[in-house]
């Protein structure tokens, strides 16, 4: 393509999770010779309690060029679906300020989900990454939604990439990159700095020393009957095992308050000398916390993909990644407590797998700002349906 003018590419960011998998695209947008990148940060990325995420991506060295504030307080079905909403409103009057040529969204938040529509509804093209996938929850629904907005498809699996086929998307705009996270996570060492969780509460964790990771996020189609009983089996395992424990806190889905409770109650209530909490770590050093720790524990997506690049032994507790593509490191249990002791248990002992090209070979920024460079765009989509069940 011509030089004359570069394509503008606008990254939206909406959690902490999206700059820690779309950090390689961007940077191999930045310096793509006929590519611009535009920034735009939503959701809980511009939250003070959620760490002010999107001035760690200024610190990375990146131009944040906007940020959308439209998550309403609540955590619950209500609060998301009014939040989506006022996303809409925003990413419109920000997309219509900016002028991308294309938006490049990823993953299954409905924070992306509203910046698809008013993207699509203002005739500005989409590419998606990490389309095709399942797990267990409304985020399904986001996802394959977003696939059907969008005009180029970056799946992260062979079987990602066929699932998005057979949802009539043409062939010659599904690009299997693989995961762009696993691109800086093979080249990371294991080093921590002796004060990476200085910035949270409870126990001392000596970074040298073993330690569970866990994470649990809220599954929003159980809202009001299944997060607290599952949170609570999951402190009771913890408790009984007793190991250096480093819990982030949840996402800000409907339930989050439920299970934030219920940290703070088991905090309060015990004082655990083996619990430390934190609100959030920057991408890079959480990736290093992943790869090193002995064990990740919970319901996070980041345990499912991002681990197979580093062989971390994963114990998924629930349902919220039921239907995911799972390395040999993972183990899927219940939310029941004593599941959940065995198979930590187990895990501890087994210690850290052979890596797999599952979700890439770690080139997945590169490719996709070339094709991105590449493409021709265009805004009606034509769809193959009939096509379905020729080999792909």
């Amino acid at each position: 393509m011509s030089t004359e003018k570069k394509r503008k590419i606008l990254a939206v960011l909406v959690d902490r999770a999206n700059f820690g998998r779309m950090r390689t695209v961007m940077t191999a947008i930045q310096e793509h010779p006929d590519l611009e990148l535009q920034v735009l940060c939503a959701g809980s990325m511009v939250l003070e309690r959620f760490g002010s995420t999107w001035q760690e991506v200024e610190e990375e060295g990146f131009t944040v060029n906007s940020r959308v504030y439209m998550e309403l307080e609540g955590s619950v079905p209500l609060s998301m679906a009014k939040s989506l909403g006022f996303g809409i409103i925003e990413f419109s009057s920000e997309l219509d300020r900016l002028r991308p040529d294309i938006v490049l969204l990823i993953g299954d938040r409905y924070e992306a989900l509203g910046a698809a529509l008013a993207a699509a509804y203002m005739n500005i093209p989409t590419a998606h990454i990490q389309g095709g996938e399942i797990s267990g929850s409304i985020d399904d629904s986001a996802r394959h939604a977003i696939t059907k907005f969008a005009q180029w498809h970056f799946p992260s699996t062979k079987r990602s990439a066929e699932y998005i086929r057979c949802m009539g998307e043409p062939r010659e705009h599904i690009f299997m990159c693989g995961c762009p996270v696993g691109d800086y996570i093979l080249k990371l060492d294991e080093t921590l700095p002796t004060d990476a969780f200085r910035a949270g509460s409870g126990a001392h964790i000596d970074v040298e020393r073993d330690f569970l990771l866990v994470i649990f996020h809220p599954i929003t189609t159980a809202f009001g009957t299944e997060d607290e009983g599952q949170i609570s089996s999951l402190l009771d395992a913890l408790g009984e095992l007793r190991k250096p424990t480093v819990f982030l806190w949840p996402n800000i889905d409907a339930g989050a308050d439920h299970i934030s409770k219920s940290l703070r109650v088991f905090r309060d209530r015990y004082a655990p000398d083996w619990l430390r909490f934190l609100t959030n770590l920057p991408p890079v050093l959480y990736q290093k916390v992943l790869k090193r720790c002995r064990v990740a524990v919970g319901n996070s997506s980041s345990f499912v993909r991002d681990t197979t690049f580093s062989g971390t032994p994963v114990v998924l507790t629930g349902d919220r990644q039921s239907g995911r593509e799972l390395g040999h490191n993972a183990l899927c249990v219940p939310t029941d407590r004593a599941a959940i002791v065995d198979a930590i248990r187990q895990q501890w002992h087994h210690g850290r797998y052979a890596p797999d090209e599952l979700y890439g070979d770690g080139r997945a920024g590169e490719r996709i700002a070339e094709v991105l460079a590449k493409v021709s765009p265009y805004v009606q989509k034509r769809l193959d349906y009939l096509e379905r069940g020729e080999s792909s």
